[in-house]
């Protein structure tokens, strides 16, 4: 089949379309808005870090203007999205389910063969939320046996709490405080809901699509990331398969080492608002930061996991997009005691900025303060001061 050549700049407008990103409230507002993101995205990444607002939230206030971070929680409660891990934790839309099946049936095989003692208490935990109803971590005794080696050493009971949510016998909710709340399935599944196994090839085709929906334009290591749970997957063969059928294009990018995919109905030379957005490290657009540096001419890495002696821009540094372009990376932190957000550092990129970008930046910085639950912002330092200041002036006259 005949490959479709974009340069860099096309492909990056399908790819922010894609996103939720080509402008502001681009699936509308109210919390129908958020349900359309999570159907379109098929998946929301999940992250406990709370310097900001937790990422699922961050992700959600940047597409819709006027979200509210209950509104998630209602829409799992109303069985229309629920929280699992797929390739990593996240929300996803309840329609998708019976997708999540595979990937459960290889976490209940792969690995090695559990003993009988951590069999027979996953057998007593399960009998637990059978009788007793939802519970969580802190309802079952303290069984460790000997002291904790390391943040990731979890007790026996949660390592088993922990296995059933994976294989698919329980289920999570979330408490105000986001602590884990362990449930079965038959209470958060709706009844009409399709439990029915997809077969190898129907799940490979979910993943495909989904994948290259969510991306606009996608390769196969992002696909086969997506995948990676379940072993043996039939990713690149179906993808053959939909090439030479034409339900998927083949795409060539201009200076990029292909190949490239997407969808036939993708529309090419759509426009952008050319909105700024401060953007979560686990933004659909960022978590594969090879396509950022490829696509976006962004090198961009979060720097939490970095030690700090050898951090170049700080702890949790946000991308800040405008149009096309990422302009600058903010390392920010909200202080909600004292209701302060303080931006440790912007680091602009070297490219020149017009002053409506800088008035569009200091906007959405105001409304960044606001999510956070702040009332005020304090800025320590920047590598161009004159942008700085500028925004810092956009402050004062508010």
């Amino acid at each position: 089949m005949e490959s479709i050549a974009l340069t860099k700049s096309q492909a990056r407008k399908i790819i922010l379309t894609a996103a939720g990103l080509a402008q502001k409230a681009q699936f509308g507002t109210g919390i129908e808005a958020v349900y359309r993101v999570i159907d379109h995205l098929g998946f929301v990444q999940l992250d406990t870090n709370y310097v900001v607002e937790r990422a699922h939230h961050h992700v959600m206030a940047a597409r819709v203007p006027d979200y509210q971070t209950e509104w998630l929680a209602d829409l799992c409660e109303d069985g229309r999205i629920y929280e699992y891990f797929t390739s990593d934790a996240g929300y996803l839309p309840m329609c998708d389910f019976r997708f999540s099946l595979p990937v459960k049936r290889a976490f209940e095989t792969d690995g090695k063969p559990l003993t009988k003692p951590e069999i027979n208490l996953m057998k007593q935990i399960l009998d637990r939320v059978e009788r007793e109803g939802p519970l969580m971590v802190g309802d079952f005794e303290n069984d460790r046996q000997e002291a904790s080696s390391g943040w990731w050493d979890w007790r026996p009971s949660k390592v088993a709490l922990e296995r059933l949510y994976l294989n698919g016998e329980l289920m999570i909710s979330r408490t105000k405080a986001f602590q884990k709340v362990y449930d079965l399935p038959l209470n958060l599944v709706p009844q009409e809901t399709d439990l029915s196994l997809p077969t190898e090839e129907e799940y490979a085709r979910f993943v495909i699509h989904r994948t290259i929906g969510a991306l606009g334009i996608a390769s196969v290591k992002e696909m086969a990331w997506r995948a990676r749970r379940v072993k043996g997957n039939l990713i690149k063969k179906e993808l053959e398969i939909m090439v030479q059928t034409g339900e998927i294009k083949t795409v060539v990018v201009d200076g990029l080492k292909g190949p490239f995919f997407m969808l036939p109905d993708q529309e090419i030379g759509v426009g952008l608002s050319n909105e700024v957005f401060i953007l979560s490290p686990f933004d659909i657009l960022n978590v594969f930061r090879h396509r950022l540096k490829d696509f976006f001419n962004f090198d961009y890495q979060i720097e939490c996991f970095v030690p700090a002696p050898k951090r170049l821009y700080g702890y949790f540094s946000l991308p800040v997009l405008a149009g096309e372009t990422f302009i600058a990376r903010m390392d920010a932190k909200a202080d909600r005691k004292q209701k302060v957000l303080i931006v440790h550092n912007i680091h602009f990129e070297p490219i020149k900025l017009q002053s409506v970008i800088i008035e569009k930046f200091t906007q959405t910085l105001k409304e960044f303060v606001q999510f956070n639950q702040c009332q005020d912002i304090v800025f320590k330092r920047s590598n161009n001061e004159i942008y700085l200041e500028k925004i810092r002036k956009g402050f004062l006259y508010k």
